[in-house]
């Protein structure tokens, strides 16, 4: 898939003045070229879909694989190359996707993640209580990345699969770097080593005294019974370790500054927080915050919106793309608190790939930013919003820190 005259690269930088936003070349192709080339790190070229409707299609259909090891899969930096060893289930179709993420689905079903709502608004209260004791608000603020965004996840997380929270910067750290789109590949790889050899260790710990948490059980239920190895449970280690803070986090900084700055959408959450729950639906699809994909490659010869994708032909779905689709969402680059439609949002992805994590998100989100609303009415950005370093250089969007005053 080489071509001799390269198409550009994927867009992944908001307009100027405009960090909420996804880069303006979407809104573009989805009208004049839903369905276009772009150019790879490696050289290789891949199809690039901007439009709601193809990506729907796209992620819905099972001939679009996920496997990373699938010849003509657009590889990226982040996603660890074409290597079997500790994939993790995302990276897998059926039958075996089906098999492993079975595993694990009751643990985040609605009803189970609902009853986790007072202990994560308990986690909440605390982190604000600490927000409200801190010194320093006064000369340049309190970042609410560190004192909130980051730890409600983290330590929910944490509890969930019985990992010990004071690891948090650790994980944390290679985490960042293997997100980032800048960093150098060796250095990326000796993160993705690191982070290898640290869960290497926690599960060899845990599996000689398994907890009541979801590695544990994994375990229990199925490593002792033979139908996973230690490998297997280091790879749910590392996606639900990674997915579980990394996303939630930058959601909670991206929406708090966004209400910040959107006075009247606040008041109005404040006045009637019975829209919360649909406004973090709206959040959630105006923000859009992954950057890079999701990433698929065609296994056979498929029509989509009338143009064929050939087998072994890879694609890149712009998810903040279709969030922004004015043809389903109108006004779409305004946010709604109230927008009727905003659970059709492909935030999430879509098809069996759809986030197995969704309901803890919402709930974390939830949580947080009612609190926020009603414990701090006067919190603003302590910088100007030209000051907020935005992760314009990482495959998920949101702010390294956001300075805020009360």
């Amino acid at each position: 898939m080489t071509l001799s005259t390269a198409p550009a690269p994927l867009p992944v930088e908001p307009p100027a003045g405009c960090p909420f936003d996804p880069p303006a070349e979407f809104g573009t192709l989805r009208t004049t070229e839903p369905i276009s080339k772009i150019s790879l790190a490696d050289g290789s070229w891949a199809w690039l879909a901007t439009r709601y409707s193809d990506i729907r299609a796209i992620l819905g259909d099972t001939r679009f694989s996920s496997d990373t090891t699938v010849p003509g899969y657009p590889l990226s930096g982040m996603t660890g190359g074409a290597t079997t060893a500790n994939r993790g289930f995302i990276r897998m179709d059926p039958p075996e996707h089906t098999r492993l993420r079975r595993m694990v689905t009751r643990e985040f079903m609605v009803k189970r993640v609902e009853a986790l709502r007072p202990e994560i608004q308990r986690i909440t209260d605390e982190l604000c209580d600490a927000m409200e004791r801190a010194e320093g608000r006064a000369e340049g603020g309190v970042d609410l990345v560190e004192a909130l965004a980051l730890p409600v996840p983290s330590l929910v997380i944490s509890l969930l699969l019985g990992v010990p929270y004071d690891d948090h910067d650790v994980f944390q750290s290679l985490t960042g770097k293997l997100l980032s789109r800048t960093i150098a590949d060796d250095e990326r790889e000796s993160a993705r080593r690191e982070l290898r050899d640290y869960l290497d260790q926690l599960v060899t710990g845990k599996e000689a005294a398994p907890g009541d948490d979801i590695l544990g059980r994994l375990i229990v239920e199925q490593q002792q019974t033979g139908e996973i190895s230690h490998d297997d449970v280091a790879a749910f280690a590392a996606l639900l370790l990674i997915a579980g803070h990394e996303t939630t986090a930058n959601m909670i900084g991206l929406s708090a500054l966004t209400l910040m700055r959107d006075t009247e959408s606040a008041e109005r959450l404040r006045q009637e927080p019975a829209l919360i729950r649909g406004a973090v639906e709206e959040l959630l699809r105006f923000h859009s915050i992954i950057r890079n994909g999701p990433r698929r490659v065609a296994t056979a010869d498929i029509e989509i919106g009338g143009h064929l994708i050939r087998a072994g032909e890879g694609v890149v779905v712009a998810v903040p793309s279709a969030n922004r689709d004015e043809s389903v969402f109108a006004d779409a680059d305004r946010l709604d608190v109230s927008r009727p439609n905003a659970q059709h949002h492909v935030a999430f992805g879509y098809g069996i790939h759809q986030c197995l994590g969704q309901a803890l998100a919402r709930v974390e989100l939830q949580v947080v930013i009612g609190t926020l609303l009603r414990r701090f009415p006067d919190m603003r950005p302590a910088v100007p919003v030209d000051e907020i370093p935005f992760r314009t250089d990482m495959a998920i969007h949101g702010c390294h820190a956001l300075p805020v005053t009360w």
